[in-house]
């Protein structure tokens, strides 16, 4: 199989989530900023991710003022964070919003691939290292790695074509 069940929450030990929870009550207030710095950061990583949006490809605003990419980029970053926050709690991936076969039947429609979940997990453990550096480590590096790898394989799970 290859892929984790989303069941596997017990890899996510109590130490974790408080670790993360503990970092996401600091961030949560800057959680605009710190999703657009995040998005941004992932641009930069991998110029070719911009090609997966719709409204980026069409769009002659530079990143830094365009309004969709802001509110996408804020909403992915609570969905992230608070999916993490809840992970113990919920003993699976919860997502609000949309559910988790909406979000892997958009990434398939999109083409992302593995990479780009590298990515984009680069670009949130940097993201989070800057808003709290007197709170990083090396464990809460490894708390929000293991929280994104759960929600990346819970999405991933669901990448295929929608069925009618």
């Amino acid at each position: 199989l290859g892929r984790r069940s989303r069941l596997e929450v017990g890899a996510f030990t109590e130490e974790q989530e408080s670790l993360v929870v503990k970092s996401w009550n600091v961030m949560k207030h800057n959680a605009g900023e710190l999703g657009f710095k995040f998005f941004l950061k992932i641009f930069e990583i991998a110029p070719s991710a911009k090609k997966l949006f719709s409204f980026l490809r069409d769009s002659n605003i530079p990143l830094e003022q365009n309004p969709k990419l802001k509110a996408h980029a804020i909403s992915v970053f609570l969905m992230t964070c608070e999916s993490a926050v809840q992970l113990r709690k919920a003993g699976k991936v919860t997502v609000r919003e949309s559910n988790l076969r909406d979000l892997g039947t958009t990434h398939f429609k999109y083409g992302v691939a593995d990479e780009h979940f590298e990515v984009t997990k680069y670009a949130l453990l940097e993201t989070i290292k800057e808003a709290v550096p007197e709170m990083w480590s090396p464990e809460m590096k490894s708390a929000w790695g293991e929280a994104y790898d759960q929600l990346a394989a819970a999405i991933k799970n669901e990448m295929k074509p929608q069925s009618s």
